[in-house]
């Protein structure tokens, strides 16, 4: 399991205390609390694939869950073959703080990190 915090079909991607911190207080103004946050990747942005977050109710069967700090977060099947051995990190600099996604797998990636291209 990656990084001992993972379990489903396809674990590997690891989540961050900072990332598990920021999404507890996010969750903490959320309705349902047992909101997950729903990591994805979709075809688009300005280098070919983008990743999105968001808060989801419903874990999929083919969902990889991640779980750290008492938060949890589901990675799509899809998504997951395109995020294995990444890290989700939440990091808070100068320009702003977001969610960001180390990803071994992305060749290039947009100066926004939000878009990244695979070889």
């Amino acid at each position: 399991m990656g990084g001992g915090d993972s379990s489903g079909p396809a674990p590997g991607v690891i989540l961050t205390e900072r990332a598990a911190a920021r999404i507890a207080h996010l969750l903490a103004r959320e309705e349902n609390k047992d909101s997950m946050l729903r990591v994805a990747v979709y075809g688009g942005g300005c280098s070919g694939f983008q990743y999105s977050f968001s808060f989801d109710d419903t874990k999929n069967d083919d969902d990889t869950v991640i779980e750290k700090n008492g938060v949890t977060a589901v990675i799509d099947e899809v998504s997951m073959g395109l995020l294995a051995g990444s890290e989700i990190d939440y990091v808070d600099e100068m320009i702003g703080a977001s969610f960001a996604i180390r990803n071994p797998n992305a060749t290039s990636s947009c100066g926004c990190g939000n878009s990244f291209s695979l070889g």
